[in-house]
């Protein structure tokens, strides 16, 4: 069985030869152990069930997804598992993929002397790993769950990190410790919240993943003015969890989907994965089609169906997928026609020439946000 050491460089090789892990976080990533951050209880996937791994139990698997480029889930249902038999439902704090957090502080721009806010303090290895870099007492730390706020305030100050982590809401940053050079966020945002810029030097930068309620997965860095409006682009691909306050409603098949048989049903031409499975148009996509969650179900033979729903108003669309089909069988229920919205935004898009995600852009003042193509003159109606 491979050590941690062995592990650990392992992982840092891996991401250095993908172009992820830039020389100067090197050393920090080799001195930062990733498992002393992960707590002993972790989940897999099982399913549509989430199931513990337990370090006393098997140590080796759990040392092994402590240094897989992915996340590790480490707490599911907000701490208390719904499941009978400590089953968990929904994931509700994790470890970031290792390679994620690399690029994303490699984005941030970080220079000794800076001060850093990092909203979403989770296992506390994304501070360990700034706190490496700059300094403990040039980092400070948000974490709206106050049990985990507690757990990686303690495995920080025993890894002699005695860093400010501070249980609180994070979308209101944390005034004390300011004002900051950088804002680091690893929970996602919908409505970016402008106290992240108030708490932030005019010239500073604040790192947000930036979600709708469609598609997640845009990394958005913001440059702050001096009356406090931040505007960005997005530079990268990241998924996270959205702010507590922000998560709205979570879709369920078994609880949204309904009145089947009496559903509409229709065909389109319009391949789904063109539509919802390429980065660009989902995200553009996303962009005008609000309140509308996608939930794909695969089967063994090659076949899936896409769902989208809208758990507020109980509006939902299904689409059927066959290996090599050229048509695909649509069912809708409810109010809204929302594979009609999904195909009309993705035909808004293909009439913009299709940009790419690089073009888009964010603007969040104290008044708002709202979203541009290419210069802050194009504003898009959301």
């Amino acid at each position: 069985m491979a050590d941690a050491a062995e592990l650990s460089a392992r992982l840092i090789t891996e991401l250095a030869e993908a172009g992820d892990l830039t020389p100067d976080w090197r050393g920090p990533f080799g001195k930062v152990a990733r498992h002393r951050f992960i707590p002993d209880t972790v989940w897999i996937q099982d399913g549509d069930r989430l199931v513990p791994v337990e370090r006393a139990d098997d140590e080796a698997t759990w040392l092994e997804l402590c240094y897989v480029n992915d996340f590790v889930v480490t707490q599911v249902d907000d701490g208390v598992p719904a499941g009978p038999g400590q089953v968990g439902r929904e994931i509700t704090s994790s470890a970031s993929r290792p390679d994620v957090v690399a690029r994303m502080l490699a984005a941030l721009e970080v220079e000794p002397g800076m001060a850093i806010l990092e909203i979403g303090t989770g296992t506390g290895w994304n501070a360990a790993l700034l706190a490496e870099r700059l300094g403990a007492d040039r980092v400070t730390s948000v974490e709206v769950d106050p049990a985990v706020a507690d757990r990686a305030r303690r495995v920080l100050w025993d890894a002699g990190y005695q860093l400010t982590v501070a249980a609180g809401d994070g979308a209101l940053g944390y005034p004390e410790s300011g004002p900051f050079d950088r804002v680091i966020a690893t929970v996602a945002a919908d409505r970016v919240p402008s106290a992240w810029a108030e708490q932030t030097r005019p010239g500073g930068r604040v790192l947000v993943p930036w979600t709708t309620d469609f598609h997640n997965g845009a990394l958005v860095s913001f440059v702050v003015s001096r009356d406090a409006t931040m505007r960005g682009r997005i530079v990268d691909n990241v998924a996270f969890m959205r702010l507590r306050a922000q998560r709205g409603k979570r879709a369920l098949l078994t609880r949204d989907v309904r009145h089947v048989e009496q559903a509409r049903r229709s065909f389109t031409d319009l391949h789904p994965y063109g539509v919802l499975g390429e980065y660009d148009a989902s995200l553009a996509v996303g962009l005008r089609v609000a309140r509308c969650k996608l939930v794909v179900r695969h089967r063994q033979d090659g076949a899936y169906t896409v769902w989208l729903v809208d758990p507020w108003s109980g509006s939902w669309a299904g689409l059927d997928v066959e290996p090599g089909a050229e048509k695909f069988p649509v069912r809708q229920s409810g109010d809204r026609d929302l594979w009609r919205e999904v195909e009309d935004a993705y035909r808004w898009w293909d009439g913009l020439d299709r940009p790419t995600a690089d073009r888009w852009g964010l603007t969040v003042t104290p008044e708002g946000q709202y979203v541009w193509l290419d210069t802050e003159e194009h504003r898009i109606d959301r």
